[in-house]
C-alpha cells in the first residue's frame, strides 16, 4: 500500500502542470506535499487554493534554502520548464542550469525516486530553443544515476492554462474575429491535463525504473476542430477567419517586438505546422487511466465552475 503521507517535492509547481496534480493528488488522498516556485503571481494562486501545501518561492537556477526541502522526500517530481520566451539564455538557465541543481539536491539528499515531465518535443522535427533545451533536459535526468522515470506529454490544455488553447479561448471570447493561418488542418494530439496528472500519481506509486512514456492524446484533431470546438462548448458567436501562413508568421514577429512574453511566436507556428504525428503509450494497459473525450474534456477545460475561471500570468 503506497503512504500517501510521505512528503512529494514538485519543482515548477505553480505553473500549469503543477496546479492540475495538486489537484489530483489531493483529490487522491495525498497529504504532504511542498510546492516550488519562483513566480510569485502564481504561487500566491496555489496558496489560496491549497492553503495547507507547503509553498516555497525560489529560483531553482539559483543555489538556496530550497535544497533543504529536498530532505526526507520520498518522491521529487521536476515540472519547472521555459516553454516560451524571445532569448536562448532563458530557455538554458530554466531548463538545463535548474535541472542540474535539482538534480544534485536528490543526490545529496538520496531522494529515492524522480518523476521527470520532459515533452512531445525530444521527438519532434521541430528545431528551436525549447526543443533542443528539453533534449538536453532530459539527458540530464537519464545520466544523473537516479531512479526515474520519464514522461513526454503533447501539446496539453487545461484548467489554469495561461498559453496556448487556454489563451485561445479567452482571445476568442473577446474579439469577434479569430484569425487561423493558413487553412487550419493542422493535425493536432492535445493531451487533456486531468487525465495526464493521473498518469503522474501512478507513475509516483508505481516508481517504474528508467522507464520513458510518451503520452499523448487519444484524439487526432485538426487546428481548426480544435477551435470550433471551443467555440462550440462557450457558446461562443466569432467569426473566423483565414490568413495566409506567411502573413500570420509577419504580424506574430512584429507582436513579439512590442510583448516581452507573447502568448503564440513565429517558432511554435512552425512548430504547428511541422506535421508531427506522435505515437503514444496505451494509457489505459500502462497507466489504468482511460482518457476524457475530447469535447467533454474541452468543455470542463473552459466552463466548469471550480477552476475554469482561474487563469495564471504567463
Amino acid at each position: 500500500m503506497h503512504d500517501k503521507n510521505r512528503k512529494i517535492v514538485l519543482t515548477g509547481a505553480a505553473g500549469l502542470v503543477g496546479q492540475n496534480l495538486i489537484v489530483e493528488l489531493k483529490a487522491q488522498g495525498y497529504t504532504r506535499l511542498v510546492a516550488i516556485d519562483k513566480h510569485a503571481h502564481n504561487l500566491a494562486i496555489l496558496g489560496r487554493l491549497h492553503p495547507e501545501v507547503e509553498r516555497i518561492e525560489a529560483d531553482l537556477a539559483e543555489p538556496g534554502d530550497w535544497e533543504q526541502s529536498f530532505a526526507g522526500a520520498s518522491c521529487v517530481v521536476q515540472l519547472h520548464a521555459q516553454i516560451t520566451g524571445k532569448y536562448t539564455e532563458l530557455f538554458t538557465r530554466n531548463n538545463i542550469d535548474a535541472s542540474r541543481r535539482v538534480l544534485d539536491a536528490c543526490q545529496r539528499h538520496q531522494v529515492p525516486y524522480l518523476v521527470h515531465i520532459s515533452s512531445s518535443v525530444v521527438n519532434s522535427v521541430a528545431d528551436d530553443d525549447y526543443t533542443s533545451t528539453k533534449k538536453a533536459q532530459e539527458a540530464l535526468v537519464v545520466q544523473s544515476g537516479l531512479r526515474h522515470c520519464v514522461l513526454r506529454p503533447t501539446l496539453m490544455f487545461g484548467w489554469f492554462d495561461p498559453k496556448h488553447l487556454g489563451w485561445l479561448s479567452r482571445f476568442m471570447a473577446r474579439t469577434p474575429v479569430f484569425p487561423i493561418p493558413g487553412d487550419g488542418k493542422f493535425m493536432r494530439q492535445p493531451l487533456y491535463e486531468r487525465d495526464f496528472c493521473r498518469c503522474i500519481v501512478r507513475c509516483i506509486e508505481r516508481e517504474p525504473d528508467g522507464e520513458i512514456y510518451d503520452v499523448v492524446g487519444d484524439t487526432r484533431v485538426d487546428y481548426i476542430d480544435i477551435i470550433r470546438t471551443i467555440k462550440r462548448v462557450k457558446g461562443l458567436r466569432t467569426w473566423i477567419v483565414h490568413i495566409p501562413i506567411g502573413f500570420f508568421a509577419f504580424l506574430l514577429r512584429t507582436y513579439a517586438l512590442f510583448s516581452n512574453k507573447p502568448p503564440f511566436t513565429a517558432d511554435q507556428l512552425k512548430a504547428l505546422s511541422a506535421g508531427d504525428d506522435f505515437k503514444g503509450v496505451d494509457t489505459w494497459q500502462v497507466f489504468g487511466v482511460r482518457q476524457t473525450p475530447f469535447e467533454d474534456a474541452v468543455r470542463e477545460s473552459y466552463t466548469d465552475p471550480a477552476y475554469s475561471h482561474v487563469v495564471l500570468q504567463r
